[in-house]
């Protein structure tokens, strides 16, 4: 085992965000602009400025997608983006350069990773630190955990499982719902994440007790609550000038009496929060509509017709629920509004006495909850999710139940027509929010909770090399499998062989395998294939150099944390289904068994692994074979390791595969070819991804003709020791 490092101990800390979807910037967030540049937004630009003038953080860095997109502003394009002398925006490229819609990133994530990982590797000193947000940052910190050792912190904002629940309540079927949301793979990404983050932090008690009790790794104990903040610079109650702002011309021109108070509703036009029943309820009540008028401020646009499909829904339905009650002069909806106005709207609303009015079917916090109490506005919410430990905290609103038009009227008339009510949960509001919702005691909070992780945390791998004989600083590498690959054509195998020699001036030539390290020998023996340089076996659990055939003991470390192989073999050995593969093909990181899917499928196995609280990867391949290792060991993970190692950039590696077990070399950065004999169902995911090439031909010969459609050796270039 590696010693735990005490260099840290009372150090200050550099600190890693990761929040990769929607459009992020330092100054005016473009909030409500589509369904991605929302809260979360603010949430971790907010944090990182609240950390970055914490005295104990050194440093923090926000990592999100850099876009190039001529449809956005510019400033998404730029790589570097300095908040203050210890805050810094990194924008990592990932896919196209075109802004994407989260659900579009999945494919892309990969690319994320391994661009990540290049940057960090840049970096004077590793993190202390990974703090990921929602299923995509999750994956992404997840990855760059077990690549670089360095502990996780998750906030998930939102979750899959609680989604997909209540788009199917609302009639989708099961097919549409993941196709439309991804929403398989955003499950499994939420999943990996809760086994690989050492705190969860979450903003309410009800996300630990009725949200993440829906997945099948819940810890409860590795979950804390922290709410997070509200800048109370921008966010405050009103000076009485607000009257000559240009938000109240954009609200005024709507409004046959704008002297009277207003209900306030603002949000993404999202189908989620519920605005249609906010006017349905005000449509139904003559007295509100004789005592108020509503506002809804529900994101910008130019042309409703050129939104997003679910916006596009969400504000027809406003303007038809309009014109059928008659709310012309009484409803105002604006077109356009700037991250400045905002602040201004609820300051309005306090000036005239109104009401701020959240009807979402569930908000799992309710950030814009808190900026109105901190506006000296009471609030009317949704009784589904945070608002309830907001409102428990602060004593500043009522809860109704966003289904029933009749409750959210009742509990706006509340508001509306008891002064003494409307002041005295004005007043708690502001002192609440002070109390309890100051992103200086989010800070205090959270610092408090991760800096044990952070300073326990085992020192990063190293990052020089020793195990290169001389003469091997190459310029590329072929990392291939051996089963599917070099002997699933043995006619072809001398060719592929001959070329390897011939070029091994210029060429790393690696193998890695599922198989045990003297199995593996023993093939290779038979089929006459000359030792490589390196050799991964056992799905990335060990890693040999050279004709020594040198252990990486590093490695070995890196991987054995949490490794728990009595509780696996507890857990599956007796299944029905489930019988264990030979000895020979056991390690002392790897389990296999071979599986009947006629008794028991994949997906009950990992789910009790997982509700053993047994974090590792597991591989089920051929249908018949299923292989469990490390969390932090697979064939990907072993090969960026190698690569960082021995300073071979990602895309002048060739990876070949032909099973699910070799499908994370294949995604991110480096070139990848898919051998024709693969099995059928697998690795069919990657057709879309650019940098995977699909062979003809099987075995070796789909090598060689990967090589020649990548140009992969004509373009070598031979590298001696000194350079």
């Amino acid at each position: 085992m590696q010693k735990k490092s005490d260099d840290n101990k009372g150090a200050k800390l550099y600190l890693v965000l990761i929040s990769i979807h929607g459009l992020i910037r330092g100054n005016d967030l473009e909030l409500g602009r589509d369904a991605d540049t929302g809260g979360q937004v603010t949430y971790v630009v907010e944090l990182l400025r609240a950390l970055a003038q914490h005295p104990d953080i050194a440093r923090v860095d926000l990592l999100t997608r850099r876009i190039n997109d001529s449809n956005v502003a510019s400033d998404y394009a730029v790589a570097v983006e300095t908040l203050s002398p210890k805050a810094r925006i990194i924008r990592i490229n990932a896919g196209p350069e075109e802004y994407l819609a989260k659900e579009a990133l999945w494919d892309h994530l990969d690319n994320f990773v391994d661009n990540a990982i290049d940057y960090l590797h840049q970096q004077p000193h590793p993190p202390n630190l990974l703090h990921s947000h929602y299923a995509d940052a999750g994956y992404v910190g997840s990855r760059l955990s077990h690549a670089l050792g360095i502990p996780l912190v998750h906030t998930g904002h939102s979750l899959g499982r609680v989604k997909r629940l209540r788009l199917l309540a609302s009639g989708m079927t099961t097919d549409s719902v993941d196709e439309r949301y991804n929403m398989v793979r955003r499950i499994e990404a939420e999943e990996l994440t809760l086994a690989s983050a050492e705190r969860v932090i979450t903003s309410t008690f009800q996300e630990i007790e009725e949200q993440y009790e829906l997945y099948d790794f819940y810890q409860p104990n590795q979950m804390r609550v922290i709410p997070p903040g509200t800048d109370l610079t921008r966010f405050h109650p009103p000076k009485g000038d607000e009257g000559e702002s240009s938000a109240a011309a954009a609200i005024n021109r709507f409004l046959r009496h704008p002297d009277r108070p207003i209900i306030l509703a603002l949000s993404r036009p999202d189908a989620r929060k519920n605005i249609a029943a906010l006017v349905i309820a005000y449509g139904e009540d003559k007295e509100l509509q004789q005592t108020a008028n509503l506002v809804i401020v529900a994101g910008n646009r130019e042309d409703i017709q050129t939104l997003d499909s679910g916006a596009q829904e969400v504000l027809n339905d406003i303007l038809y629920l309009i014109d059928r009650y008659d709310l012309y002069g009484k409803v105002a909806y604006p077109k356009h509004h700037n991250s400045e106005d905002v602040p201004v709207f609820y300051r309005l609303t306090a000036l005239s006495q109104g009401v701020f009015v959240n009807p979402a079917l569930t908000e799992p916090f309710g950030l814009t909850l808190i900026e109105a109490a901190a506006s000296g506005l009471p609030i009317v919410a949704t009784e589904d999710g945070g608002p309830r430990d907001i409102i428990g905290n602060c004593k500043n609103g009522i809860l109704i139940n966003p289904l029933d038009y009749e409750d959210i009227s009742r509990g706006l008339r509340q508001l509306l027509l008891h002064p003494d009510t409307w002041k005295r949960y004005a007043e708690a509001g502001l002192t609440g929010v002070r109390r309890y919702y100051a992103w200086s005691a989010h800070a205090d909070n959270y610092l408090q909770e991760i800096r044990a992780i952070a300073e326990k945390s085992s020192p990063p791998l190293l990052r020089v090399a020793k195990h290169r004989r001389r003469m091997l600083y190459h310029d590329r590498a072929l990392f291939t499998d051996l089963d599917q690959n070099l002997l699933g054509d043995p006619d072809s195998l001398p060719a592929l062989l001959h070329l390897i020699h011939e070029n091994r001036k210029c060429i790393t030539f690696g193998i890695a395998t599922g198989r045990s390290l003297h199995s593996a020998l023993r093939v290779m023996r038979q089929y006459k294939i000359p030792e490589p340089d390196l050799l991964i076996t056992s799905l990335g659990t060990a890693i040999h150099y050279g004709s020594e055939l040198t252990e990486d003991k590093a490695w070995r470390h890196h991987i054995e944390r949490h490794w728990t192989p009595r509780i696996i073999t507890r857990t599956l050995d007796g299944r029905p289904g489930l019988i264990r593969q030979p000895a020979t093909e056991q390690g002392a990181f790897k389990i296999s068994y071979f599986v009947d899917p006629q008794l028991i499928s994949y997906e009950e196995i990992v789910q009790l692994l997982h509700q053993e609280d047994q974090s590792v990867n597991t591989f089920f391949s051929f249908g018949q074979f299923l292989d469990i290792v490390p969390l932090r060991a697979s064939k990907g993970l072993a090969l960026r390791y190698v690569s960082s190692l021995w300073k071979i950039p990602l895309d002048h590696i060739l990876a070949a595969g032909g099973s699910g077990a070799d499908e994370d070399m294949m995604r991110g950065n480096t070139l990848a070819v898919v051998v024709g004999n693969r099995h059928h169902e697998e690795l069919s995911q990657l057709e879309e991804l650019d940098r995977v090439y699909f062979a003809k031909a099987p075995g070796a010969g789909g090598i060689l003709e990967a090589i020649d459609h990548y140009d992969f050796l004509n373009s070598c270039q031979v590298k001696h020791e000194s350079e």
